[in-house]
């Protein structure tokens, strides 16, 4: 690789193919030196550390994925709108699967602050806006979506569904109908304690 013209946004792009071949858990500042073909020591006017790649390679596939999640859900509402939304994650995953990790990466509150990562929540409750949720239970609905579309993809990503049927696909379907018939059929309030005791 050519050597000059290292950037943080080049190390940090450089950094997010490699965790895609490698994993994400493989990528070191001193791994990255090796794939530039230079010394450690000069990566480190560009990155503070480790954590700090991959930080940064957090950042980028969170904005990525914030990206193509808008372009999906642009004219879209309701099952249209939470099933886009739904295979933007999946396919990500099945693309970048580095990244995909990387998005998932623990920042600190400010790398979190200035991330993409709000943009994400803003995508779930415009799929939202279409099954008429009001608070608490849209927060309650956007970690739902959010478990069970990454829960799923987890569990996709390590074979878990490779060697039984009907196939992940299929699964796949039918629980993204399940959930728009479940945001449909919100059940309502938890009754208090002292009304449960009442009714009893």
């Amino acid at each position: 690789m050519v050597r000059a013209g290292l950037t943080p946004e080049r190390l940090a792009r450089a950094g997010a193919e490699m965790a895609d071949e490698v994993g994400f858990d493989q990528v070191t500042v001193s791994a990255l030196a090796r794939r530039f073909d230079v010394k450690v020591a000069s990566l480190y006017s560009h990155v503070r550390n480790s954590h700090d790649l991959k930080t940064r390679i957090a950042l980028l596939a969170l904005e990525e994925l914030a990206d193509r999640g808008s372009a999906a859900l642009a004219g879209r509402s309701g099952k249209d709108a939470l099933t886009a939304l739904a295979d933007v994650y999946r396919d990500y995953a099945h693309d970048h699967p580095g990244r995909y990790d990387a998005a998932r990466f623990r920042l600190t509150p400010e790398a979190a602050a200035a991330s993409a990562g709000a943009r994400h929540s803003q995508m779930t409750r415009a799929v939202l806006r279409g099954y008429d949720l009001t608070e608490p239970d849209q927060t309650h609905a956007v970690r739902l979506l959010g478990s069970v579309f990454h829960g799923y993809v987890s569990l996709e990503q390590a074979g878990g569904f490779s060697h039984s049927t009907p196939g992940s696909q299929e699964s796949w379907s039918r629980i993204l109908d399940a959930l728009d018939a479940l945001l449909r059929n919100w059940p309502g309030p938890d009754p208090s304690p002292t009304t449960r005791r009442n009714a009893g």
